[in-house]
């Protein structure tokens, strides 16, 4: 039997120990003064791009934390409890709809961003061959335009001031810095936009052949072409999607068949022996990269300029 005064012990444990879970783990309301990070909202991203965006324009007021780990493909996420748990207390969820299914069930729409609402989106890439019909059907929960709208620096600068006002929403305290701050990114993210469009300008061919179709607003934007192996990361080429590539290929003087360090780069080396191409990494920046989006993205204008043979 347990005595008066282990009783007074335990009675006071479980006091405090349910006084430290609720001020862990916060209310879940706009009060944020119980938030980890000292009364600052916490702010959830999805996936790298996002994380990278939401810091710049979050900078000190915000909370900042990512859903995906680096090194994990955005495309497989799985939430846990946890995960789920720390959605729902956010102050403000930043995504894009179709590109994690976990997430898109997991958000509360008067919590939640979904930064493809803020730009003007492109429809999915054209697909041939049965293998695409194929993924599109295990991928119902995918929307109908392509989501990789972070690859054109131009349509992430306008996500990022639709971000701030997002932000300054949240936490009016600190409303003007959000603002400020979103400014100063889109700025810089422009700056961005015209060395892409200088650096792209004058190439000897415009045909991007991709590991899996990612980058169709990078070559919106810049006026390339992408011709995509596959729809997605997970789905095999038919014979025959492979041989209308690598007919394309030839036809148009492509010297660089495009991989990305998530995905194997077999099917793509196989396309590249075929048509006597060789290889390069194009990041689609699905994961944090060694340096940050700026810096990545720079590292793939200057991979671009080599494979298509720009001279700008």
């Amino acid at each position: 039997m347990m005595s008066g005064l282990s009783r007074s012990c335990a009675v006071g444990l479980l006091a405090a120990a349910t006084l430290l879970t609720a001020t862990a783990c916060g209310s879940g309301t706009a009060d944020t003064s119980a938030a980890p990070g000292g009364g600052k909202p916490e702010v959830v991203a999805a996936f790298y791009p996002l994380q990278w965006l939401t810091e710049q324009v979050g900078g000190s007021d915000a909370q900042v934390t990512v859903l995906t780990a680096p090194g994990v493909e955005p495309h497989d996420l799985e939430l846990g409890i946890p995960q789920v748990t720390e959605i729902k207390s956010a102050a403000l969820t930043v995504y894009v709809k179709g590109v994690q299914p976990a997430v898109d069930d997991a958000v509360d729409p008067a919590k939640s961003f979904d930064a493809a609402t803020a730009v003007t989106t492109i429809p999915a890439g054209e697909h041939a061959g049965e293998e695409h019909a194929a993924g599109e059907e295990e991928h119902a929960h995918e929307v109908s335009y392509d989501p990789h709208i972070w690859l054109d620096p131009s349509r992430l600068a306008t996500v990022a001031t639709k971000l701030g006002e997002r932000l300054a929403a949240a936490d009016p305290a600190h409303a003007q810095g959000y603002r400020d701050r979103a400014a100063r990114t889109a700025a810089a993210l422009g700056a961005l936009d015209q060395e892409f469009a200088q650096g792209l300008s004058a190439c000897r061919t415009k045909t991007l052949v991709t590991a899996h179709e990612a980058f169709g607003y990078l070559a919106d934007r810049y006026r390339l072409k992408q011709v995509g192996i596959t729809l997605d990361p997970e789905t095999e080429p038919s014979p025959t999607r492979l041989s209308e590539v690598a007919k394309l290929a030839r036809a148009e003087g492509v010297t660089t068949i495009f991989t990305e360090s998530l995905v194997s780069p077999k099917v793509a080396e196989v396309l590249a022996s075929q048509v006597g191409a060789k290889t390069a990494v194009l990041d689609p920046l699905e994961s944090k990269p060694s340096g940050d989006y700026v810096s990545a993205m720079r590292d793939n204008l200057k991979t671009l300029q080599t494979a298509l043979g720009c001279t700008a």
